[in-house]
């Protein structure tokens, strides 16, 4: 099937969850046809398992497979009594479904479905995109290939259409740039502990697909190398529908919180070679999570506590290319005492300042990467300020926005600059000695921008004064604590 033809399928179903009185926008309708699409692929993939080795054991055992109840064979099911069969039997049966391990397809499928219910009201329509996605052949490399660029523009839509709530999409030329600069290879373990809807995982198995030489290759890209973990499920199970499109047979992802686990927990064997992520920011952490961390560095902030899970996930000589707001790098207190610990025991070689807009709609706070390796301490710390194209300075708001958002293509010159690195109106370094004279305060302003005073928006200053009184609290907040126990 060609992507015309996939494309007008999805089109048509799409318009028909539009007529259902139960989905009212992209974000309700996307995670709908999702459900849908992963059974259907599902299926599919099983019934070729079958054909490749006989004893293979079904995950999901009748009536409720899909060529059970859904195939274009089954015509009795349609109206009420579909709706009556997905929501009271199938979708019940599937979050019970109990796997030997936490690697069991069954285990996988009961948590995709764990908190996913069925939100379309009619099922006449429901058997009308049914009868739709039939016609789709996840068996078929062709189709499988379309259908994954297709989903990833619906996902980037729900992003759009969710706004401030459109937290698990990163943009795909920021995931691509860190995945190019880490270089991930096979046989490493790669994890992405945040993994939204699984941007990270697929540009790096499309890395890695060239370096196959021979089957063993296969069988470690496959089932050895990928690891994610997402604490949402409705990211969850578009995670999982984005792993499996693109290629990943057996996903390795967890439906948890990687924060849940306590750091001194983690040892030598939980450790991971790379760490690639964009773990949510602005949010907090209930404090029963935070008792998982050193009474010294506990913090509500989620990307300082990511951060720590980080740097004590990685195993020696493993390396990390992560997102974090500009909040990150002023931060004092326990965010001082974090950069410090950073510094001292890692090598954050690379900050690249990413200019406004880069995550239009979901929120205007700038962001940076990190790159930094389990390596030694920190000497030097460069920094890149990711220059606007000429042709977007020149515009009245040149700002990056939601219709027209960044390209791959303009990190060309960074890359460029990355091998051999000088000093230039974009590049500065600053040695490990002055930061930390600094309080650990990374966030270094370019020295070499011309001198045009750039006011910040309201926003920026409302945001940045916001950020200084939760610190202030949160100093408060320990000496009130130290002052009690005294």
């Amino acid at each position: 099937m060609d992507e015309k033809d996939l494309s007008s399928i999805i089109k048509r179903a799409r318009d028909i969850m539009r007529k259902d009185a139960g989905l009212s926008t992209d974000v309700d309708r996307i995670p709908q046809l999702s459900w849908i699409l992963f059974l259907k692929a599902f299926d599919d993939l099983e019934k070729e398992r079958a054909l490749l080795n006989a004893k293979h054991r079904e995950a999901i055992q009748e009536p409720y497979r899909w060529r059970d109840w859904a195939s274009p064979i089954e015509k009795g099911r349609t109206g009420d009594e579909l709706i009556d069969f997905v929501n009271n039997k199938l979708f019940p049966y599937l979050r019970g479904l109990i796997g030997t391990d936490e690697k069991d397809q069954r285990t996988v499928i009961a948590e995709v479905f764990r908190e996913i219910y069925n939100s379309m009201r009619s099922g006449y329509l429901l058997r009308d995109i049914i009868t739709l996605i039939n016609d789709i052949d996840f068996t078929s490399s062709d189709d499988i290939h379309t259908m994954a660029h297709l989903y990833e523009s619906m996902l980037k839509e729900m992003r759009d259409a969710a706004g401030s709530n459109g937290e698990f999409y990163t943009p795909r030329p920021v995931i691509r740039f860190i995945v190019n600069q880490i270089q991930p290879q096979i046989g490493e373990k790669i994890l992405d502990p945040a993994l939204g809807t699984g941007g990270f995982m697929t540009e790096s198995f499309e890395y890695m697909k060239n370096q196959q030489q021979k089957a063993e290759d296969r069988e470690i890209l496959q089932y050895h190398t990928l690891f994610g973990i997402e604490k949402k499920p409705m990211p969850y199970l578009l995670g999982m529908m984005n792993l499996l499109l693109h290629g990943i047979e057996k996903p390795n992802i967890k439906r948890d919180n990687s924060l849940r686990t306590p750091l001194y927990e983690i040892t030598e064997k939980d450790r991971v070679d790379v760490i690639i992520t964009n773990p949510p920011f602005g949010g907090e952490e209930e404090r029963g999570i935070m008792s998982n961390f050193p009474e010294a560095t506990r913090t509500s902030e989620t990307a300082l506590l990511f951060l720590q899970y980080i740097m004590r996930k990685l195993r020696d000589g493993g390396r990390c290319g992560m997102v974090v707001p500009d909040g990150t790098l002023f931060a004092t207190g326990v965010g001082e005492r974090i950069k410090k610990e950073l510094l001292e025991n890692f090598n954050l070689h690379t900050i690249v300042r990413l200019p406004k807009g880069v995550f239009a709609p979901y929120t205007d706070i700038q962001t940076n990467l990190l790159f930094f390796e389990k390596s030694g301490h920190t000497k030097e710390v460069w920094y890149f300020e990711h220059p606007l194209p000429a042709e977007r300075q020149q515009m009245r708001n040149p700002c990056y926005t939601k219709s027209i958002p960044l390209q791959y293509e303009e990190f060309s010159e960074l890359q460029e600059w990355w091998n051999s690195r000088t000093k230039n109106e974009y590049a500065w370094k600053v040695s490990a000695e002055e930061i930390a004279k600094n309080h650990y305060n990374l966030d270094v302003k370019n020295p070499f921008k011309k001198n045009t005073a750039e006011l910040r928006s309201p926003e920026e200053i409302v945001m940045s004064i916001t950020e200084k009184e939760k610190r202030i609290s949160e100093l408060m907040g320990q000496i009130l604590s130290l002052i009690k126990e005294k």
